[in-house]
């Protein structure tokens, strides 16, 4: 019997992990890919430098970077804490609750896996280890001009709830929470 090749829109074929210091430059490539994409798009967002290599290899260090892999390539990449994150304490705007949330920064999908659902389902893995660690709060943040985070956000069933500030030059975001 033939045996058909992986469906890359169904979730058994993905491994969600933590990043190693391994897959630090697939992660700088699949960045550079975004960085590029949003120029394109005119987006001002990750056109300063932001995020350089010394920002993954932190992630990996504090054990906060993710991968989503396709047979053991990685595919796509996000730093998830449940640290809280200090801009959102002055939220301009209103949170949909006070209880304990995930986070995620900097998420990128590789050029050849975009538009087949991966950060859609890369958002539900990062749900599902959320309720394993008893959090049912996501939040998240974006550039005003980020249309395909900004897509994502709405079909994926988040809130605006305000704007956030960073200092680095970063200026303000829209920001977004979800209760599940």
């Amino acid at each position: 019997m033939h045996q058909s090749a992986p469906d890359p829109t169904q979730e058994k074929w993905y491994e969600f992990r933590r990043a190693t210091m391994t897959d630090t430059e697939r992660i700088m490539q699949i960045i550079a890919q975004a960085k590029a994409q949003m120029k394109r798009l005119g987006s001002h967002q990750w056109q300063e430098g932001y995020p350089a290599t010394h920002d993954i290899v932190s992630d990996i260090n504090r054990q906060t970077a993710y991968v989503l892999c396709l047979n053991q390539s990685v595919i796509a990449y996000a730093s998830i804490s449940f640290d809280s994150e200090p801009a959102y304490n002055d939220l301009n705007g209103h949170w949909l609750s006070d209880q304990q949330y995930v986070v995620v920064h900097r998420l990128a999908v590789a050029d050849e896996m975009k538009n087949r659902g991966v950060a859609t389902h890369f958002f539900h893995r990062i749900e599902q280890y959320a309720l394993t660690c008893n959090v049912h709060s996501f939040r998240v943040d974006t550039n005003f001009d980020n249309h395909y985070l900004l897509n994502l956000l709405q079909k994926t069933g988040f809130v605006e709830c305000g704007e956030v500030f960073y200092d680095r030059g970063r200026g303000s975001r829209k920001a977004f929470e979800k209760l599940f």
